[in-house]
């Protein structure tokens, strides 16, 4: 009896010490089973067949995608800070990259995975997990969770704490690529930054689906962006705003009503009444024509122009901010306001729709003589009658593409490749298939 309480005693604190040793140099001791890293316990089970731990509901995504700071995108201080990605992404690719996730299937809280500990290293490898943590955990658990959200966050990708497929797409492009991605958006940035200052101006970065006002070299404003969808790609440009434009018609563009609206008119012949939609010969200040009289299926855009009322209908919806460009694309409201409060916004033709268009252009008239005073934007609108105001002050206007930056915090964004313009394939092909398509009905400035 006393050999084997002996007995006991020594295998107890033998097993103390273990765990003592294993504490100490892994926390996972308090989010795994601590006792799989003793030796004589065997090697965890891979099989995935392991009791899984609790699982929480999907979480809610939470649309904080706007940049936090106001710190321009064209500025000495975003280049600094890319410079120092640069050299962090530099030090990542020396020592070796990060490791991929092998496999496809989602991993979500609760899962108990070897593939768990892949996740792990990738994202202690660029910051969202702290390095403190402990790679060799198989178990999803909430910190996991919470750096997974904010590896999302920064790739613009859906906050729903799971490694679905467009977040394991992005988790897996390399760190040389991603490197390769920084210097390429350095360089884009250092382009705009070379232009001659300017006092007031407004930036639209088109893959990061978001536009900024600055005045004296600081942000004032930011909003949602809806960009053009591939094929109908939103260009590059620099343009000036001139006039802005309440209740306007909408001229559709040649390529719209020839891709978008003939075709539909060939099945839905209601179509352009129900949309106010008038049809004109010859150019848009033409004679008007019955629409009964043409067939659609061989209609020519350069003969058939298509103009649609002012109203709430209306596809620009109550103002248009114009920038005369060789490329006719323009800044606008929409009646499709649902739509931004999806993360990837490429619904448009090709002109960029603004979310809360209103408090940019009550910035856009501020100097303007009798625009002063806030209010005056409101009292046009409640008018409800057309007007064209041209800018004394006339504001310059950026579409840019900025795929990649960094903040003074520290904090590195990414973003798809919407157009394939940075060259790595699998950049551009992150993307999210459950997210829930755009309205079919309503046309696409």
């Amino acid at each position: 009896m006393t050999s084997f309480m002996t007995f006991s005693r020594g295998l107890g604190l033998a097993l103390f010490a273990a765990l003592a040793v294993w504490s100490g140099t892994s926390a996972a001791a308090q989010d795994g089973n601590w006792w799989d890293g003793i030796t004589g316990f065997g090697p965890p089970d891979y099989s995935g067949k392991r009791a899984s731990l609790e699982r929480t509901p999907p979480r809610q995504d939470t649309l904080n995608d706007l940049r936090p700071n106001d710190i321009p995108w064209r500025s000495d201080e975003m280049l600094a800070a890319m410079e120092q990605a640069i050299a962090r992404y530099e030090g990542i690719v020396n020592k070796g990259g990060w490791p991929a996730i092998p496999g496809n299937r989602m991993l979500r809280p609760g899962d108990d995975d070897e593939r768990v500990s892949y996740l792990r290293r990738r994202l202690m490898a660029t910051g969202e997990l702290p390095r403190s943590s402990s790679y060799n955990d198989y178990g999803f658990d909430s910190g996991l969770e919470q750096a997974v959200i904010r590896f999302q966050e920064n790739n613009g990708l859906r906050t729903n704490g799971r490694v679905d497929q467009p977040t394991l797409a992005a988790l897996n492009i390399t760190a040389e690529e991603r490197l390769a991605q920084l210097k390429l958006n350095h360089a884009r940035i250092l382009e705009l930054v070379q232009l001659p200052p300017e006092e007031r101006y407004v930036l639209v970065n088109v893959p990061a689906f978001q536009l900024e006002a600055v005045e004296r070299y600081q942000t004032v404003l930011r909003h949602r962006v809806i960009v053009g969808r591939q094929g109908r790609d939103t260009p590059s440009l620099k343009a000036t705003i001139r006039n802005l434009n309440f209740f306007p018609f909408w001229r559709v563009p040649d390529s719209v009503a020839k891709l978008d609206v003939f075709p539909r008119l060939v099945n839905e012949p209601d179509y352009l009444q129900k949309e106010h939609i008038r049809v004109v010969r010859g150019d848009f200040n033409g004679p008007e024509i019955d629409p009964s009289s043409i067939d659609w299926s061989q209609a020519d855009a350069r003969v058939i122009k298509l103009k649609q009322d002012p109203g709430p209908q209306n596809a620009l919806g109550l103002v248009r901010i114009d920038m005369q460009n060789e490329h006719g694309v323009y800044m606008h409201d929409t009646p499709m306001k649902p739509l931004f409060q999806q993360r990837a916004r490429a619904f448009s033709a090709g002109c960029v729709r603004v979310q809360d268009v209103f408090q940019l252009v009550e910035w856009l008239a501020k100097y303007e003589p009798g625009w002063e005073n806030p209010g005056q934007v409101q009292a046009v609108l409640d008018m409800g009658q057309a007007l064209d105001l041209q800018l004394t002050r006339p504001v310059p206007v950026y579409f840019a593409y900025i795929t990649a930056w960094a903040e003074p915090d520290g904090r590195i964004s990414f973003r798809p490749d919407i157009y394939r313009r940075d060259g790595a394939v699998a950049m551009a092909d992150v993307f999210d298939p459950d997210a829930p398509p755009p309205p079919s009905a309503g046309l696409a400035p």
